[in-house]
Formats: structure tokens, C-alpha cells, sequence
């Protein structure tokens, strides 16, 4: 798969809620980066740390569905921009807070590096300070 390809499957898989088809679009060893401040969110958000392989790839999703409200969450994506390896995604995602029933919007860019068909880089940017109060962190 190209670039665009790639990007296209994985927010499919993302939609339909597939981690483990998620992890499969991924590279053994990925550039793995959250723009979150320093801290350790481990107890409220736990998605929120270092990762850097497929599985933590699938792992995340995971965690992410796991802490949040089935079937309260939305995701829109207003532009995906493609030049040649690189691919920037931006949108906007919905959910609810599953320990605190709080619901949020955030927005997001995310920055992927696609070679051989396979996610090499996931760099997230998003409103922590909104996914922070809904989790009661902020």
C-alpha cells in the first residue's frame, strides 16, 4: 500500500474499533510520540506514556476504548495531506470520560511516517487539556 492507502486503512481500523488490526499496520519498531506536558497520567489516562513497537501500537487503542464510554465517541476527520512518505491527518474527536461521564472534544493533527506500507512514525498532537479535565487530571 502508498502512503494514502496506509492512512486510509488505519482510520478505517481506527472507525471500527479494531486494535489489533490497527497494530497490524504498523512497523516492528515505531516513532511513537504524544504531545502531552511531562507528568505521569498513569492512573487516569493510561494511554499516556511511551510506546515504541506494533503491540504498544494495539495497546493503545485498546486502552483508549477501554476508558471511555462505549458507543459516546465520534471522530471527524477534516483533511488528510499526503507528501510522499509523510501524511498529516486533521480532525476533531468526541468521547465520554468513562470514570468521570464527562464528555470532551478534542482537536488533533496527527503526523505519520509510512515506509513499505507499514506506520513508522505516530506523532500525535491534540487538546490534552481537554482529554485532562474530562479524566479530572486538570
Amino acid at each position: 500500500m502508498n502512503t494514502r492507502e496506509t492512512v486510509d486503512e488505519l482510520l478505517r481500523r481506527v472507525a471500527a474499533g479494531d486494535p489489533e488490526g490497527i497494530g497490524q499496520l504498523f512497523a516492528d519498531e515505531v516513532d511513537w510520540k504524544l504531545d502531552w506536558p511531562d507528568g505521569d497520567y498513569a492512573q487516569t489516562v493510561p494511554w499516556i506514556r511511551p510506546r515504541s513497537t506494533r503491540a504498544d501500537a494495539a495497546d493503545n487503542f485498546r486502552e483508549i476504548a477501554e476508558h471511555h464510554v462505549p458507543g459516546e465517541s465520534d471522530a471527524r476527520v477534516h483533511a488528510v495531506l499526503v507528501d510522499g512518505a509523510d501524511a498529516v491527518v486533521l480532525g476533531e474527536v468526541a468521547h465520554t470520560a468513562k470514570p468521570t461521564g464527562r464528555s470532551y472534544v478534542a482537536a488533533f493533527a496527527l503526523h505519520l511516517t509510512v515506509v513499505d506500507g507499514l506506520v513508522t512514525r505516530y506523532h500525535i498532537y491534540e487538546d490534552s487539556l481537554a482529554v485532562a479535565q474530562a479524566f479530572g487530571v486538570a
